[in-house]
Order: structure tokens, then C-alpha cells, then sequence
């Protein structure tokens, strides 16, 4: 163990850890953030290109996304805008504190990814667990992902066909096993493909524009709604106590950017943890009104009735709706392969470490290897998608596991860092940050497994 905020736990020979894997891994950083080499020098010499304003736009990026359509529908789970704004309160303390933490834990270690943080601080039993979390995790997404296109073709389609939404046209080209197929297939398949992210700028822009949109939508259609839309009931409390935890998956998967704000930090002219803890607040707090907005206004326009999306509670013939609607699909066809990048990028990590061989040494079998395991993750997620239509139950599982990114590695890492440092006694605010980091560890263990429990023997299983 090191001394204070030396390499803590940086032996990888056990799994024999290569600079290849590393750099694959490195595939995870957040859109448009382009870090120096890991050994190129220390932190905080001013190497990187990020400033602190170019930093809060990254993370407020990396943030919103298409987890803001269930915001409405989290807000009346949660009891109605008073316990769901109290909620999002609560937890920004720790989503923050996480975001901290990472970046401490990120010099302390001098590694530049979340995986490789984890993997140094705490060991490998944690830095595996870590990535298989992330792999699960970028793969229920991209289920996702699909379930999204699927219900925002149905709208467009209906109001193209002109027919009524419960009736169905009855085509075989408008089904929409067909139509999501044949999208996954033409559009998104092609672009997962490929060894390299060549587009990730270029999807963060249109992601930024879509989200916003949306979001402006959903507010103005609240401020001047049509007549036909009348919410069903306006709940003001929480049906049972426990049904204030159902709202907590859709807030983790929403708020999560902790897996590249890494990447984001270490991206800065001055990666220093003081000016990082005003970056992230300033993120979140960007992202806590953006997210606010759309569930308070989606939510009273709708009250209990809201869909899980909440576009698929307004008619299908509304054209500004159906903007945001091609806005939301043309973000998710360009997330996917970026997520789908992610997921792989780590399992090829993992079996680089396993097999203690380099890419260099394993050309042929690695071009091999990748699309079958494009063409595997592809296909799995099309089908996962065709069969769940309903994306609540989705989020419900990768929301628990957000709460992991968000609070359970965070913890960890913090607790293994402060007890690496060698000292005669122990200060009382050594001790608080012990603490906190139970804590942290203790809550999102509690909502991992609450949530992921109740999907699985409510929601999976209706």
C-alpha cells in the first residue's frame, strides 16, 4: 500500500493486465473528450485541452438522455412533484459525492478511466465486478434503446397510416417487430460494426439538441395544452411507502455519467478535485432542472395516467411531438453503437486479461472475435427488445445497476483510499469519510436490491 494519495493497489500482475487492454478501455470515455497519454506526465500540469466551462458541458452531455422520458412517469411513482423533487434533492448529495470521490480516487491512483479506478483502488475482485457491471449495464441499454425507436415508430406510423392507434392498420410493414428490425438492421448494425468511433461528436450534438427539445416540448404542451389532453388524477402521495423506492432506478439511470466523468476529469487543464466539485455541481444542477422540468410538466399533464415514455401519452398527430419523436429516434441510433463500443471494449479488456496476449499478437482471431461479438450483442438485444415493449421494465433493472456507477464503486473506492494512507492516528475527518463511504457502499446496495428485486418478481414476472 501507498503512502496518502500515492498508486494504491496498482499490482495488475495477477491477471496480467496489458497496455492494449488498458487503451481499449479507454473506448469508454465520454463523447468529445480527448485525454493525454497515461504516462505522458502527472496530473494537474496543465496537459490536458478541457477548460472548466468546456468540463460542465461534457458532463451535462454525458448526463441527459433519453432516461429523461421516463422522468413524468417517475414522478408520479414517486407520489406526485413534492416527493419526486425531494427524491432527485436527496439523491444529488450522493451523485455529486460520487463524482468527487472518482476524481480523488483518479489521481490517487493515476488512472484515467472508471474500470481502471476501480481496478486500482480496490483489487481485482472489484474491477471485474466493476466491468461485467458495465457490460450488463451498456447491454440493457441498448435494449433500451431499441424499445425506444419501437414506440416512437408506432406514433409516427399511426399518424402517417391516419388510422386509430388501438386498432392497428393491420399491415405487415407497419408491425413493429418489423419496423424495429428493419431499422436495428439497415441503420444500427453497420455502424457497430467498425473497430473505431468515428461519429461520437457528431451523436453528442445531436443528442444535446434532441434532449433539449424535448425537454421544451414537454414544458410548452404543459403551459398550452390541447384540449383533449386532461390528466385522469394528479396524485399528491406515494400509493404505498415502498412505492417511493420504484421512482429511484429511472433517477440512477438519468444522473448517471459517473462511469466517463473519469475520462472528463482527467481531460481538464487543471484536473484538480476543488474545481472538479464545482463542475459537477454545476453539471448536476443543470441537469436537475432539465430533468425536473420534463417530469413536472409531463407528469401534471397526465397525472397518473403518464406512459412510461411519456411521448407516447400525447396523439399521434401532434407535429411538434412528432418532431421530438424523430429527434429521440435519431439520438438512440447513433447512442446505441456508441454504447454498444463501450460494452465491447470491456469484454475485450477481460479476455486480453484472461489471456495475457495483445492484439499485435492476435490480428486475424481479434477481427473475428469482434464481429462476433457485434453480431451476438446485436442480435440478443433485438430480440430482448422485440419481446419486451415495455421500457419501465427495462429501466427498472439498469436504473438498480446505475446505482451501483453512482454509489456502491464510489464508496469503495473511497473507503480502500483512506485506509491506504498510512498515518499514527486517525482524524476525525478521516473517520467522517470512512463513514460517508459505508454509507454511500450501504445505499446503493440497499437500492440495487430493492429495485432490481422488485423488477424481477413484479414487473418481469406480470
Amino acid at each position: 500500500m501507498a503512502q496518502g494519495t500515492g498508486s494504491i493497489n496498482s499490482d495488475y500482475k495477477d491477471w496480467e493486465w496489458s497496455d492494449d487492454a488498458g487503451e481499449r478501455a479507454r473506448l469508454l470515455q465520454s463523447p468529445s473528450v480527448e485525454t493525454v497519454p497515461k504516462n505522458s506526465g502527472s496530473q494537474g500540469n496543465g496537459l490536458g485541452t478541457t477548460s472548466a466551462l468546456g468540463a460542465v458541458f461534457i458532463v451535462v452531455n454525458a448526463a441527459l438522455g433519453a432516461g429523461l422520458l421516463n422522468f413524468p412517469a417517475a414522478f408520479s411513482m414517486a407520489g406526485g412533484v413534492a416527493a419526486g423533487i425531494t427524491l432527485q434533492m436527496c439523491m444529488l448529495i450522493f451523485i455529486i459525492g460520487g463524482l468527487v470521490i472518482l476524481a480523488y480516487c483518479s489521481q490517487a491512483s493515476n488512472e484515467r478511466t472508471y474500470q481502471e479506478v476501480v481496478w486500482a483502488v480496490c483489487g481485482k475482485v472489484p474491477g471485474v465486478l466493476c466491468e461485467v457491471a458495465i457490460a450488463v449495464y451498456t447491454f440493457g441499454t441498448c435494449i433500451a434503446f431499441l424499445i425506444i425507436i419501437g414506440d416512437q415508430q408506432d406514433k409516427i406510423i399511426a399518424a402517417l397510416v391516419k388510422e386509430p392507434e388501438e386498432v392497428g392498420s393491420g399491415r405487415w410493414y407497419t408491425d413493429r417487430k418489423f419496423t424495429i428490425s428493419i431499422t436495428a438492421f439497415l441503420l444500427i448494425l453497420p455502424l457497430s460494426i467498425p473497430k473505431e468511433i468515428g461519429f461520437q461528436k457528431y451523436a453528442s450534438s445531436l443528442s444535446v439538441i434532441g434532449t433539449w427539445y424535448v425537454t421544451a416540448v414537454i414544458i410548452i404542451k404543459y403551459i398550452w395544452p390541447d384540449k383533449e389532453l386532461v390528466p385522469v388524477e394528479i396524485p399528491t402521495s406515494p400509493s404505498t411507502w415502498t412505492a417511493v423506492f420504484n421512482a429511484m432506478p429511472t433517477i440512477c439511470f438519468g444522473f448517471q455519467c459517473h462511469v466517463s466523468s473519469v475520462p472528463v476529469f482527467n481531460s481538464m487543464k487543471q484536473p484538480e478535485v476543488k474545481t472538479w466539485g464545482a463542475v459537477v455541481t454545476a453539471a448536476m444542477v443543470i441537469a436537475l432542472f432539465v430533468y425536473t422540468g420534463t417530469g413536472i410538466c409531463g407528469f401534471l399533464t397526465f397525472g397518473a395516467g403518464v406512459e412510461q415514455d411519456v411521448l407516447m401519452s400525447y396523439p399521434s398527430n401532434d407535429i411538434p411531438v412528432a418532431l421530438a419523436r424523430a429527434f429521440i429516434i435519431l439520438c438512440v441510433l447513433t447512442s446505441y453503437p456508441i454504447l454498444h463500443f463501450c460494452g465491447r471494449a470491456v469484454l475485450e479488456g477481460l479476455w486480453l486479461r484472461y489471456t495475457g496476449i495483445t492484439v499485435e499478437e492476435d490480428v486475424v482471431r481479434e477481427r473475428r472475435r469482434r464481429l462476433l461479438q457485434t453480431i451476438s450483442w446485436f442480435l440478443l438485444t433485438l430480440l430482448l427488445a422485440l419481446f419486451i415493449p415495455d421500457i419501465g421494465k427495462v429501466i427498472s433493472v439498469i436504473g438498480g445497476l446505475a446505482a451501483c456507477f453512482i454509489f456502491v464503486f464510489p464508496g469503495l473506492c473511497l473507503i480502500q483510499a483512506k485506509l491506504s494512507e498510512i498515518q499514527e492516528t486517525r482524524a476525525i475527518s478521516w473517520w467522517a469519510q470512512v463513514s460517508y463511504g459505508v454509507f454511500m457502499v450501504t445505499l446503493g446496495a440497499f437500492i440495487f436490491g430493492q429495485t432490481t428485486a422488485n423488477a424481477i418478481f413484479v414487473d418481469l414476472t406480470a
